[in-house]
């Protein structure tokens, strides 16, 4: 039989690779420290366990959930938004919940692409944002993030013929992979850029809660003026260690909220209204456990930077985000280098070239994993290094 051709240039997805490779190191006994993947260790917060659990008995939330989401959702994320970022929104027009911000952010290519239109995407960055693109039958277009300028958006350097023809910038500050932070001045820069060419600014700020050293990192929305031109993408995965419970959202421009829903009705459900509840109670219940988090990632990363800079590195550390990352050594490329910490040391690294060819280069270490299986993959790796 033949596949779609929209399929034949997508590559496999890089943590649907890693997966299996950690898979079959540990079938052949291998015992895997992986860094790779940005899963959250951290349970869940108990007060936020408990409304599910109450939720889930009772036979109310049994039923088909709203495509749109419980108007006590909507409510709590707009008011979460005035509180956080002090920006107002309509939860009946510029609210979505959506089944995780992974779910709004491949369909938003759907709503806004036809085929040849460009959509403008972060080299290197999440690599839904390309993926998507291709489903769409659009081009992704790369915007180079370098670490000469703090990893920031050149978009001086975006062709006439890519901004004419593009429908979407997607920017995602704090950052994936590179753990990157912007301030207002990118963000008016964007919104600028979008207003001038005519196309939607998404801004992916799954990370927006999880800083250190008393960083604060902003909203898109804050920015004047993008509420007209700008979608921003939230999630409770990182933020209250609930990866697994699928509740996220986008907000800001109703004319993209709209069209995104529009999509959304049109191919998938709602959340599981349990789970809605659960949400409801993370963003309005007692927020500690954020902080708490917070506190853990900053001292994994503080161990992380510490014992890379004593294996050879010279790493700052990051403000934000649950990833360090790094040069591999002398130039190398990132797969091989990652094929040789795997083989020498028994530990799983993102290589950097699985963020677009400007990640080449790099590799992503994660933080979630316990700090003893943390010190002990950093001695594996300086070691594997001393002998090589």
């Amino acid at each position: 039989m033949r596949t779609a051709r929209r399929i034949d240039n997508l590559p496999p997805y890089l943590f649907a690779s890693l997966d299996r490779r950690i898979a079959e190191a540990r079938g052949r006994g291998v015992d895997v420290i992986s860094f790779a993947i940005g899963d959250p260790d951290r349970p869940t917060p108990a007060n936020v366990v408990e409304a599910a659990a109450a939720a889930v008995r009772d036979p109310a939330t049994h039923r088909y959930p709203s495509y749109y989401g419980m108007p006590e959702l909507r409510r709590a994320i707009a008011g979460y938004y005035r509180r956080r970022f002090g920006v107002e929104l309509d939860p009946e027009s510029q609210v979505l919940p959506l089944i995780g911000s992974k779910e709004g952010i491949a369909n938003l290519a759907t709503a806004f692409v036809d085929p040849g239109d460009v959509v403008l995407v972060p080299d290197p960055g999440y690599p839904v944002y390309a993926t998507s693109a291709i489903l769409a039958g659009g081009r992704p277009a790369l915007v180079e993030l370098s670490p000469g300028d703090g990893f920031q958006p050149r978009l001086d350097q975006v062709s006439d013929q890519d901004a004419g023809a593009a429908r979407i910038l997607w920017l995602n500050y704090p950052n994936n992979p590179t753990s990157a932070v912007a301030g207002p001045d990118t963000f008016a820069r964007a919104v600028g850029f979008c207003r001038t060419h005519d196309l939607l600014l998404a801004h992916d700020a799954a990370y927006v809660d999880v800083a250190y050293d008393g960083y604060v990192a902003p909203s898109v929305l804050q920015t004047p003026g993008a509420v007209d031109v700008a979608l921003e993408f939230g999630s409770l995965s990182k933020t209250y260690n609930m990866t697994g419970w699928r509740i996220g959202w986008a907000v800001g421009s109703p004319v993209a909220v709209e069209a995104l829903g529009r999509v959304k009705t049109n191919i998938d459900s709602g959340i599981f209204n349990a789970l809605q509840r659960a949400g409801i109670e993370a963003l309005q219940g007692p927020q500690e456990a954020v902080a708490a988090s917070c506190e853990v990632y900053r001292r994994r990363r503080d161990l992380l930077v510490d014992g890379l800079n004593a294996a050879g590195w010279v790493l700052s550390p990051p403000r934000a985000a649950i990833y360090v990352w790094a040069p591999t050594p002398d130039g190398e490329s990132s797969g091989e280098f990652a094929d040789f910490l795997l083989e020498a040391a028994g530990v799983v690294v993102a290589p950097g070239a699985g963020y677009g060819p400007h990640g080449e280069g790099y590799v992503r270490f994660s933080l979630t994993l316990d700090d003893d299986r943390l010190a002990e993959g950093v001695d594996r790796i300086a070691r594997a290094l001393k002998e090589r």
